[in-house]
C-alpha cells in the first residue's frame, strides 16, 4: 500500500496544510512559546483567546508530534486524489470545525482549570482521516512477525497511535474528537458529502503552495466520492485504437492505486487504455457499476 505518486501531485490542499503546519510549529518553537500552545477552559470561557483557537488548528506543540503529524497528513493526501481538491477542502473544513466544537464542549463539561488541557495541532483533520482510511483503503500485503499478523496498513495505525498518546490526556481528547468528526462526515450528516466550495477556493490552494515534485500523470479530479477499489476483475469493454498492447508505466499504476483501485485491475485497465489514466479510470468505474 502506498499513498500514490511521490510528492504532492494532485494534492494542493494537503500541500498547503502541511506547509502551514510546519511553518506555524517552527515559528512558535523559535519564539520559545511551544509550551503555551493548546487550549484550556480559561482560554475559551475566561479570556477568550481567539489566537489560540486559530493556532491550535495548525501548530504542533513538540517536534515528535510535528514529525508524526506531517507524516500522516502527507500520507492521507490519497483522499484528496480520490475525491478531488474541492470536496477534500470541504472535508478539511468540516473535520476541523466539528472537532474544534467538540473540544470546546468537552472543556465546558470538564471545567478543568489546568493549563493547556488540550494539546495543539491539526488532530481533528488527522484522526478524522482514519475513518475513511479504515473503511476505504484496502490491504495490499500481509506479513507475520513472531507469529503476529500485520498488514501494510499497520504502520499508519502505529503512527496514529504514537501521535494519539504523544501528550497522553492532552492528545487523546482532540484525537477522539477528530474520530467523531470523521464518523459524522461518513454518515453524511447535513448531506455534507454533497457540499462543494466555489471553484476559486480550490484553485487558490494551487497558487498558494509550491509546485509539486515529480511528473506523475494527473489523476482526474471528480466532484463525488469514488468507490474505494474494484470489486471484480476489469471487464474488457473498451477497444483500444491500436491493436498492440502498451505496457503501463509504474507512475500510472501508482496513480490508480492511490485512488483505491486494485493493482492488477489497474494494470489491466491501463493496458486497454494504452496508458491513458483518465480512460483507465472510466474503465474501472464502469466495471464496478456492473
Amino acid at each position: 500500500m502506498n499513498g500514490g505518486p511521490s510528492g504532492f501531485n494532485n494534492a494542493p490542499v494537503t500541500r498547503t496544510f502541511v506547509i502551514a503546519s510546519a511553518l506555524f510549529t517552527i515559528f512558535f518553537g523559535m519564539q520559545g512559546r511551544s509550551n503555551n500552545l493548546g487550549l484550556s477552559y480559561l482560554d475559551i470561557f475566561g479570556k477568550f483567546r481567539i489566537w489560540k483557537l486559530i493556532v491550535s488548528v495548525f501548530a504542533f506543540s513538540s517536534t515528535p508530534e510535528l514529525m508524526f503529524g506531517l507524516y500522516l497528513l502527507y500520507y492521507f493526501r490519497v483522499f484528496e486524489r480520490q475525491i478531488g481538491s474541492n470536496k477534500y477542502s470541504v472535508f478539511v473544513l468540516f473535520s476541523l470545525t466539528v472537532s474544534l466544537l467538540l473540544e470546546v464542549l468537552a472543556l465546558s463539561f470538564l471545567k478543568d482549570p489546568a493549563k493547556n488541557l488540550i494539546t495543539s495541532g491539526p488532530y481533528g483533520l488527522i484522526f478524522a482521516s482514519f475513518v475513511p482510511f479504515l473503511f476505504d483503503i484496502p490491504v495490499s500485503t500481509r506479513f507475520s512477525v513472531f507469529s503476529l499478523r500485520f498488514s501494510d496498513k499497520s504502520f499508519i495505525y502505529l503512527a496514529g497511535l504514537q501521535l494519539l498518546l504523544s501528550s497522553w490526556k492532552r492528545s487523546i481528547l482532540p484525537g477522539a474528537c477528530g474520530i467523531l468528526a470523521g464518523i459524522l462526515y461518513r454518515l453524511n450528516i447535513f448531506r455534507i458529502r454533497k457540499a462543494k466550495l466555489p471553484e476559486f477556493v480550490s484553485s487558490l490552494f494551487s497558487r498558494l503552495s509550491w509546485p509539486s515534485v515529480g511528473n506523475s500523470p494527473a489523476a482526474p479530479s471528480r466532484g463525488g466520492n469514488v468507490p474505494s477499489f474494484a470489486g471484480r476483475p476489469v471487464e474488457r469493454n473498451y477497444t483500444p485504437s491500436m491493436p498492440s498492447a502498451v505496457e503501463p508505466s509504474e507512475d500510472s499504476i501508482a496513480t490508480l492505486v492511490s485512488m483505491g483501485f486494485d493493482r492488477n485491475n489497474a494494470r489491466q485497465a491501463l493496458v486497454q487504455a494504452r496508458n491513458d489514466v483518465n480512460v483507465a479510470t472510466n474503465i474501472l468505474l464502469e466495471a464496478q457499476s456492473h
